[in-house]
């Protein structure tokens, strides 16, 4: 069990999250597919659509576990930041390629968009506790 507190800022920051991974994984079955798929890499060795379903079917188990394995939090947040670091080299190929998804235009906004992602791996471990909890274990 993790026993270390979190502050009230860190939770509604690790709720935040949870919604936002459910909302995305929403997304991945429905309204943002063709989205999602664009960001697969070339070298996956799966269909697109298949991988843009089983993320789908990580992020709302990650999303889902932010939200209520409250006893687990600090665990989760570390597959979390993991899972936005496997997800990283989709971010990558879309800048490379220049393909044009949920509203990334440009290659200046997508340029942007692949800073972002450090921020949510630190808001991951931060929110939960795990940097903490990883400080302790090592």
């Amino acid at each position: 069990m993790e026993n270390k507190k979190t502050s009230a800022i860190q939770n509604i920051v690790r709720i935040l999250l949870g919604l936002f991974m459910i909302t995305a994984a929403i997304g991945h079955f429905t309204f943002q597919r063709e989205d999602f798929q664009a960001q697969v890499p070339n070298w996956v060795p799966l269909s697109k659509d298949l991988v843009v379903i089983l993320s789908g079917i990580v992020e709302i188990t990650l999303g889902l576990s932010m939200i209520f394995l409250t006893r687990y939090k600090a665990k989760v947040g570390i597959a979390l930041a993991i899972f936005y670091v496997l997800i990283f080299p989709g971010n990558i190929a879309q800048y490379i390629n220049g393909t044009p998804a949920f509203g990334l235009d440009t290659d200046q906004a997508r340029l942007i968009r692949l800073f972002f992602q450090p921020v949510l791996i630190f808001l991951a471990l931060w929110s939960t506790g795990a940097i903490g909890y990883l400080r302790r274990k090592i």
